[in-house]
């Protein structure tokens, strides 16, 4: 198992640090033309993630169902799921442009967005809106070819974008000296170049998991089960993503550089995250596969073996962040000293945050494969508005920490997240001993009533589901 977990998810890490590569650059690139606009992509990226979250959060939650239905071998299920999950992320993205693009500058102010930044960054806002929608389709093939466990690909194909992302933004900024809108302009052009893959491999002759106008289907038995994942994802995620942009305007006290600062320090925070974030979804893909086929105790192996890797990557990319702060500071600065010192005190502080952050990504893995979205949204909103937003109120009120109370409240609440996922976890786990109790009293009491003649109970929950005959075997990546 430690193999095949490696082997999965390394390249989905891999994957996870180029993403947050795509955030880095834009407010590197945004340092290059000026101090607000650094400021200005920092802030709105917050707002830019609320809005993203509705396509992911769809994206990660149906892609739990698929996997389960291709761990079981219905493939003509997993089909119907596949392309009426591309429909429906077509009709939200249409929702989105239509109701946000011609109100942005009143739902920027309603977001509390600083008048300088909206003033500066209206037009950049609505770039950003339409490449969200292009990410949603993106997001939808990158959540599919991780639920078969073709990470590898998934490793690739954004390579290729963070090349065609990287080139495009150095000669719009540097080159032709554009604003932050030609950044955009960059990001929507990669995105594309990604979507145009997609559409040719979901459109591979004998694939399963390719798209079918025929296979579109909003019938209960297809949509139901996804839905019901999605809808805590969704909220989980915009829950989590609106808190930080309520953070973040709760820091507009201390000045915009503050504000500047913290988005950056949450940048370089992604930096050891992120591979945490991606060897939660490797796994949690396996556990949701291992389950449909019927291997519950794979899928606790799974669990254990990301919870271990994650603890030690969270120790490495710590103490290499935390040996690099000076000069990664100073990358985003550009020379003004007193922004640098800034971004280094509010992120030493969110450092201490790191470790734990990495137990919490592997119960969540363990939650989301068993499709417990409704916990995992539990976790998140606990994170943001009980352990972040009240923290911070109370420090700017009883306190006279200052700046430095914007990194404190990032490191106590994912602190407090890893302890209440910790717990969230015991319990599931003597809930579910509850049930396989009572489980075992009942069947072994049919027996009995039966003369013994039949053996009910076989003390192997794996056995309960043996596999079908003649069935198309699974990924040997996944389950053997």
């Amino acid at each position: 198992m430690w193999k095949v977990i490696w082997k999965v998810c390394y390249p989905l890490a891999i994957y996870q640090s180029l993403n947050q590569l795509f955030k880095i650059l834009d407010t590197m690139m945004a340092a290059h033309i000026s101090a607000n606009a650094v400021s200005t992509v920092a802030y709105l990226s917050q707002i830019n993630m609320a809005i993203s979250a509705l396509g992911g959060g769809l994206a990660v939650g149906a892609s739990i169902k698929i996997s389960e239905a291709y761990g079981e071998g219905n493939f003509e299920l997993v089909k119907r799921r596949v392309s009426t999950l591309f429909a429906l992320c077509g009709l939200l993205g249409m929702a989105i442009l239509a109701i946000l693009i011609p109100i942005a500058p009143q739902f920027l102010r309603l977001a509390n967005t600083p008048e300088e930044f909206i003033e500066e960054g209206t037009v950049y806002f609505i770039l950003e809106l339409v490449s969200l929608v292009i990410i949603f389709f993106n997001n939808v093939y990158i959540a599919i070819e991780r639920a078969r466990g073709n990470s590898k690909r998934i490793l690739n194909l954004n390579m290729m974008v963070i090349g065609i992302k990287l080139s495009l933004t150095a000669f719009f900024v540097y080159v032709l000296k554009g604003g932050i809108n030609y950044i955009s302009i960059a990001t929507i052009v990669s995105q594309l170049a990604l979507l145009g893959v997609a559409v040719f491999y979901m459109n591979a002759k004998e694939n399963v998991f390719g798209f079918s106008w025929k296979a579109i289907s909003f019938r209960k038995l297809v949509v139901a089960p996804m839905i019901k994942l999605s809808v805590p994802v969704i909220v989980e995620k915009m829950a989590f993503s609106l808190g930080k942009v309520v953070v973040n305007s709760m820091s507009t006290v201390y000045g915009t550089l503050t504000v500047g600062a913290l988005g950056i320090s949450n940048n370089i925070g992604g930096i050891t995250t992120n591979p945490q974030n991606g060897f939660q979804e490797g796994a949690s893909a396996i556990i949701s596969q291992n389950l449909g086929a019927g291997k519950k105790k794979r899928a606790l192996k799974a669990f254990w073996c990301v919870l271990v890797m994650n603890l030690i990557l969270s120790v490495i990319l710590m103490s290499a962040s935390l040996l690099c702060l000076h000069q990664i500071a100073d990358l985003f600065a550009n020379g003004d000293h007193e922004f640098a010192g800034r971004i280094m005190e509010i992120y030493r502080m969110e450092a201490l945050g790191t470790i734990p952050l990495g137990g919490s990504a592997a119960v969540m893995a363990f939650l989301y494969g068993y499709g417990k979205t409704k916990l995992t949204l539990l976790l998140n909103f606990s994170r943001v508005f009980v352990f972040r937003i009240p923290v911070l109120w109370g420090l700017q009120h009883f306190t006279d920490l200052g700046n430095v109370s914007a990194g404190i409240v990032m490191a106590v609440s994912n602190i407090m997240t890893a302890v209440m996922s910790l717990v969230i976890l015991r319990l599931s786990s003597a809930r579910s001993k509850r049930r396989k109790d009572r489980r075992r009293a009942k069947l072994m009491f049919c027996g009995k009533k039966n003369g013994g003649k039949h053996d009910w109970y076989t003390g192997a929950e794996e056995n309960q589901n043996p596999e079908t005959p003649g069935q198309f075997k699974i990924s040997e990546l996944v389950l053997v």
